[in-house]
């Protein structure tokens, strides 16, 4: 078994080589008439539905065989307004929709807190003492419903859920707390665990892997081809962004983390994780989940549309050509299922380059801060912060000290200032967002009350829900530049995702119709012949047999 552990490590190694895949069953083969034994769900962070079509053309790995051999819709929605990847993350094993799930957003404030940190992250407990919204003790606790192997667990309790991601919160929401394992990348000495197990071997010799590997230097990755249009130069503020290769000098673990090393060291653990725990080689169904976190950092580190995101993508389907390959060769029968938390929007300044001259920042004033400061004035009421919030854009909410009065007062004048100001798209009240019905029908065609009920829960949303324009980052304009792009917004660069479905066996079709992420769950689901009750979740099952057939019926 150690041997099968280290030949699976060596997928962070160097380029594997890209074996032929599986040819796909005729059109006209019966319907799978087995459940699959494992379950393998990948959720791509900022994964957009833009740039998986953008570079569809290029796929030779693993996209490829998703693409061309699966089930693809290439019209996915995270359907809800807050596009993060908290909310993200929840939808999709669980079939609801953040409104359900409780995670309206990666973090929230609670103003009843006795803590001085208001602000909540979503995979934290602060309970715990001196826990903050940065240094926190990771959990699930928010998450308010069960996860696909949450439900496979209650049906059997012999089925084995392993969750591993590159970030905590991502495992943690598609694992769940019923989890048998949920492993992050924690730091520059490897993978961590919100469980508090001690280090099984396996994790102990995967993080040895990685830093072995963080202490060597990376010469940077060679520019595929499809990329060399993109190699020119962007500055923002202090930074110059689109032409990087991810060179690095041993032992730099930000590095390592925004570069695609991270995934490739990912889905290593991944595979070793499946062959060390034999998942899928019992007689029931087993699931892991792997959240790859590279495709996010590097979208918020360089924009979408320079050479490093157009490398991130190339290395991302040889990534998981190497590792569907190693499942290939375990004879392991198992579903993937492929989507993404969110979308992203490129920075301002490289489209106002590329042909889109109205592209903006967000105006400093809209920050929570300074909107405080200004209602002050108006209002006349000093001496307490007024408004909290998370940035310029999201859930604001008013100081529960304030008295009915005067928070009508602040509200008309918060309400007055935003609707008035040119980059502000609308302002709801939480009275407005809780009136609205929970939204139905195609996700595309949603007004954007609707996408904000999807995102509402009346104990952690804000009062105010502010919605910039299309076309503004939400990241203002800084001489010092942390982060330059970003996702959040309700539109459809952010909503929209690829959702692939592949199986040995399954013929190809495409559906080029919206349907949203909280359908994967009970699709999945149906496979395995598990019965979900339509009224504890938001999604429908979508058949995935081409032609006559139904994988959804029971």
């Amino acid at each position: 078994m150690l041997k099968k552990v280290a030949a699976a490590l060596l997928l962070a190694g160097s380029v594997p080589a890209l074996a032929q895949s599986p040819t796909t069953v005729p059109a006209g083969a019966p319907a799978l008439p087995t459940a699959p034994r494992l379950i393998v769900a990948i959720s791509v962070d900022q994964f957009s539905a833009d740039l998986f079509s953008e570079y569809r053309q290029y796929y030779t790995g693993g996209l490829k065989r998703l693409t061309e051999q699966g089930v693809v819709f290439p019209r996915g929605y995270q359907s809800h307004a807050a596009t993060e990847t908290c909310p993200g993350h929840s939808t999709i094993l669980t079939g609801s929709r953040p409104s359900r799930t409780g995670i309206i957003a990666n973090n929230w404030f609670d103003l009843g807190a006795a803590r001085a940190d208001k602000s909540v992250y979503c995979a934290e407990d602060e309970t715990q003492p001196g826990s903050s919204s940065d240094n926190y003790v990771a959990s699930p606790i928010h998450l308010k419903v069960p996860t696909l192997g949450g439900r496979m667990k209650i049906a059997n309790p012999a089925t084995r859920v392993v969750s591993i991601a590159g970030k905590d919160r991502a495992a943690i929401m598609m694992g769940g707390p019923t989890a048998d394992q949920v492993w992050w990348l924690g730091g520059p000495k490897g993978y961590v665990s919100y469980k508090g197990v001690a280090v099984p071997p396996l994790v102990a010799k995967v993080n040895e892997a990685m830093a072995r590997r963080l202490a060597e230097a990376n010469p940077g990755f060679e520019l595929p081809p499809q990329c060399a249009a993109k190699d020119f130069p962007v500055k923002a503020g202090d930074k110059t962004v689109g032409t990087g290769r991810f060179a690095r000098e041993g032992g730099d673990y930000k590095g390592f983390r925004i570069s695609p090393e991270q995934d490739a060291m990912t889905l290593a653990f991944a595979a070793a994780a499946i062959e060390a725990m034999a998942l899928g080689k019992q007689a029931q169904t087993d699931i892991i989940s792997i959240g790859l976190s590279a495709t996010d950092y590097i979208g918020h580190t360089y924009g979408t549309e320079g050479t490093e995101s157009c490398i991130q993508v190339d290395r991302l389907d040889r990534e998981l050509g190497a590792f569907f390959d190693r499942l290939d060769k375990d004879g392991t029968d198992y579903v993937v299922l492929l989507t993404a938390d969110h979308g992203g929007h490129d920075l301002p300044e490289r489209h106002r380059l590329n042909a889109m001259p109205m592209e903006q920042r967000v105006d400093r004033a809209l920050t929570p801060k300074a909107l405080s400061a200004v209602i002050a004035e108006k209002t006349g009421i000093a001496g307490k912060t007024l408004i909290w919030g998370d940035g310029p854009a999201g859930d604001l909410y008013f100081d529960r000290g304030l008295t009915a009065a005067e928070r009508a007062k602040v509200e008309a004048a918060t309400l007055a200032l935003l609707r008035a100001h040119p980059q502000v798209q609308t302002v709801f009240t939480k009275a407005e967002i809780a009136a609205t019905p929970s939204p139905s029908g195609p996700p595309e065609s949603w007004s954007l009350i609707q996408e904000a009920r999807a995102s509402f829960d009346p104990q952690r949303s804000g009062d105010l829900l502010l919605l910039l324009k299309p076309r503004v980052m939400s990241i203002p304009e800084s001489a010092v530049m942390g982060n330059v792009a970003t996702h959040g917004s309700p539109w459809d660069t952010d909503r929209r995702v690829p959702i692939l479905f592949w199986r040995k066996g399954l013929t190809h079709f495409e559906q080029p119709l919206g349907i949203e992420t909280v359908d994967i769950m009970p699709t999945l689901a149906a496979l395995i012949k598990l019965p979900v009750p339509k009224d504890q979740i938001d999604g429908r099952c979508l058949d995935l047999i081409a032609g006559d057939g139904d994988s959804c019926a029971n």
